[in-house]
C-alpha cells in the first residue's frame, strides 16, 4: 500500500516538493523510517515471485473459433446492409441463415472453452 503521509503515491516520489520538503523531514527523522519500511515492502514483494517465472502466453482462441466468429459477423453485416440498401429480402434471409450456421458451428466446436 502506498504511504498516505507523503505527497507522492510511492514513498519518496515527491521527496523535495511542497511543504513536506527535505528540511521538514530531516528534523523529525520521519523520512528514514518510511524509507526503511518501503525497502522492506519491496524486498518482500521481490521474494514472492519465483526467479524462473515467465508470464503466461496470451491465448486468443483457436483458428476454427475465429472462422466461426467471422461467419457470424459477415452474416450480421450483410443482413444489416440488405435491410438498409434496398428491398432485398432474399439477401437478408440468406445472411440470417449464414449467421445461424456460424452459431451452430460455434456450438459444435465448443467455442466457449476458448477463453482460458
Amino acid at each position: 500500500m502506498s504511504n498516505q503521509v507523503e505527497p507522492g503515491t510511492i514513498g519518496g516520489a515527491a521527496r523535495d516538493q511542497g511543504i513536506f520538503g527535505s528540511a521538514a523531514r530531516d528534523q523529525s527523522g520521519f523520512s528514514s523510517a518510511i524509507d526503511e519500511q518501503n525497502q522492506g515492502e519491496q524486498a518482500a514483494l521481490a521474494h514472492q515471485v519465483p526467479p524462473d517465472w515467465t508470464p503466461p502466453h496470451p491465448f486468443h482462441g483457436r483458428p476454427v473459433s475465429w472462422v466461426a466468429v467471422s461467419i457470424i459477423m459477415v452474416g450480421f453485416l450483410v443482413g444489416g446492409l440488405a435491410l438498409v440498401f434496398g428491398p432485398t429480402w432474399w439477401l437478408f434471409w440468406v445472411s440470417l441463415g449464414l449467421a445461424a450456421v456460424g452459431g451452430l458451428m460455434s456450438l459444435a466446436i465448443n467455442i466457449f472453452e476458448d477463453w482460458y
